[in-house]
């Protein structure tokens, strides 16, 4: 349900296989508020149009609407929804917090953005046809994710023995590296922590096929 304490709608402008917009959709379940999805399609340029631009000036999605506020960037929306629905994501001591943020920034900060696909779309072009988009998608994933199975030091959570920051960027990014045929069988941590999270419904429900 929304927050009874504001009339202002929620509106998500995402696109379905986005992994920022994923993170954010997770989070909004979580919290248990009901969002109306606005596309922005990836793939067609729809982040590029003027209209659209006007919203989110990077041509970057996720944007949120919420709260009669206008938010970029899904971590800093993650963490406005922790913030303002008490969701816990970054609790624990201030080691814990740093802990949790240092896995969601070297999956959110350092393997995704070489993985946009304005970014990887250059890159396979400025190859002269020595690479393809599933040889980039994996050299970049696979390195990225065996550092991260390294700094995870939880059971079913990837900081701790509850729900974090990080664990909301685990999930999209293994949706990610599954997709682009990424052997996932060195990562045997990654793969138990994420089977973990698919049972909670908020995860459950943001999955893009949904």
């Amino acid at each position: 349900m929304n927050d009874p304490t504001t009339p202002y709608p929620i509106l998500l402008h995402d696109y379905w296989r986005s992994s920022a917009s994923y993170r954010v959709r997770i989070a909004l379940g979580l919290a248990g508020l009901e969002w109306q999805a606005v596309a922005v399609n990836l793939v067609e340029g729809g982040q590029t149009r003027p209209d659209y631009l006007s919203l989110n000036p990077q041509g970057l999605v996720p944007t949120l609407d919420i709260d009669g506020h206008r938010f970029t960037q899904s971590l800093a929306i993650v963490e406005y929804l922790d913030e303002t629905r008490n969701l816990g994501l970054l609790s624990g001591t201030p080691a814990q917090r740093a802990k949790a943020r240092a896995i969601a920034h070297a999956i959110a900060m350092d393997i995704h953005p070489v993985c946009n696909l304005r970014v990887a779309k250059q890159v396979i072009a400025a190859s002269a046809g020595t690479l393809t988009m599933e040889s980039w998608m994996q050299s970049t994933i696979a390195p990225g994710l065996a550092a991260v199975e390294q700094m995870v030091d939880g059971e079913c959570f990837c900081s701790g023995d509850s729900l974090s920051l990080a664990d909301l960027c685990l999930v999209p990014q293994i949706y990610n590296a599954r997709r682009w045929g990424v052997d996932l069988a060195p990562m045997p941590k990654l793969t138990r922590i994420d089977a973990h999270l698919a049972q909670i419904a908020a995860f459950a429900a943001a999955y893009p096929a949904q």
